[in-house]
């Protein structure tokens, strides 16, 4: 069962058949998949299922912040279900894959204080940039 299947259970939130079937294109590890990567694949799964059903469930559970909306290469925006465990992305300037990792260490406490301007720093976003195995160098 999918672990977002399984939140959003927890939540109590009303899991229609639309819902279910976008939730469980999103299960799985290294997700990132854009709203109509995640339409064409619901239809798969459910033919009658709309376009404007999938954005609308997409907002809603970026909204409960169950799924992230990741904007890291000037693309579509793709939605990663790996919300809950803090992790940054490896991203492919080729081709657009993106893959999540989990580095040693705490880039906010890698920042000098005198690197701060007076902000109060409570999160960080890293972007790893490179070219992906799959690629042609």
């Amino acid at each position: 069962m999918s672990d977002l299947l399984e939140r959003l259970r927890r939540r109590g939130w009303r899991l229609t058949a639309q819902r279910r079937v976008v939730a469980e294109v999103l299960d799985g590890d290294h997700v990132h998949l854009t709203a109509d990567e995640v339409h064409t694949r619901a239809v798969g799964r459910l033919p009658e299922i709309s376009r404007a059903t999938v954005y609308n469930t997409l907002r809603e559970l970026v909204s409960q912040g169950e799924v992230l909306e990741v904007s890291t290469d000037g693309r579509a925006k793709r939605y990663d279900p790996n919300a809950h465990r803090p992790h940054h992305h490896l991203l492919c300037t080729r081709c657009g894959s993106i893959r999540d990792v989990c580095p040693t260490g705490d880039p906010l406490s890698d920042l000098p204080q005198s690197e701060t301007f007076g902000f109060t720093v409570s999160e960080v976003e890293v972007t790893y940039r490179g070219i992906c195995p799959n690629c042609p160098a």
